[in-house]
């Protein structure tokens, strides 16, 4: 299955490649086949980067999953400026090219904060990033607490796509958008949210469980 959001970026690609074939199959010059071999490679590739796997979502009023597939890079104590406004554990994933970039919602409720910030394109694991990176900040709300996430961009990824709007009632495992290219997600957590994954952990977007209610 492929990603909605990446059709029109398949879709280029498959023209660009279509043009270069029929352009090199007239003018048979050595640089114009690198170029078209390099369109080619960058053709196939978006099918596998856009893939969109079915996920086996846990059921459970007090979990919290992952939202993006990735590796853990980082758990600390952070101020929280937007939502929370006070000190809060911060917990990074960092998603390569190679991983799937769907994100999906960590947890059930209603989403009570976004907020847009354009910014720098920093690599995506770099301590800077979760602050100076364009991004997006959502904050969810049920009856078990309240979670913030952020879609990161990176050196690579320009373009981050959500869907979720504020006001929007939202199901734990469902897709809210995606990251193109290599990125990072920041999970923000209160004091009742016990954590289940430790530093370099591998999760999956929808089936991990991140963390838990107490």
């Amino acid at each position: 299955m492929i990603a909605a959001d990446g059709y029109k970026v398949i879709g280029i690609t498959t023209i660009l490649f279509l043009i270069s074939l029929v352009i090199t199959f007239y003018y048979p010059q050595l640089w114009l086949k690198i170029i078209t071999v390099l369109i080619g490679i960058v053709f196939l590739f978006n099918f596998y980067f856009f893939r969109d796997p079915e996920r086996n979502i846990p059921v459970g009023e007090n979990l919290i999953l992952s939202p993006a597939d990735g590796t853990v890079i980082a758990i600390e104590e952070v101020e929280e400026p937007y939502y929370f406004k006070s000190k809060v554990k911060r917990l990074s994933i960092f998603l390569s090219v190679f991983n799937v970039h769907v994100n999906r919602m960590p947890v059930s409720g209603k989403v009570e904060f976004f907020k847009y910030i354009p910014g720098e394109f920093l690599v995506a694991f770099a301590e800077k990033a979760s602050e100076k990176n364009e991004q997006t900040v959502i904050g969810v709300r049920n009856e078990k607490g309240k979670l913030l996430f952020k879609q990161i961009a990176g050196i690579i990824a320009r373009r981050i796509v959500c869907h979720a709007a504020e006001g929007d009632s939202v199901e734990a495992g469902e897709r809210f958008g995606l990251i193109r290219y290599g990125s990072r997600v920041d999970m923000f957590f209160p004091e009742n949210v016990e954590l289940k994954v430790g530093l370099e952990d591998k999760v999956i977007g929808g089936e991990t469980i991140i963390g838990e209610f107490k």
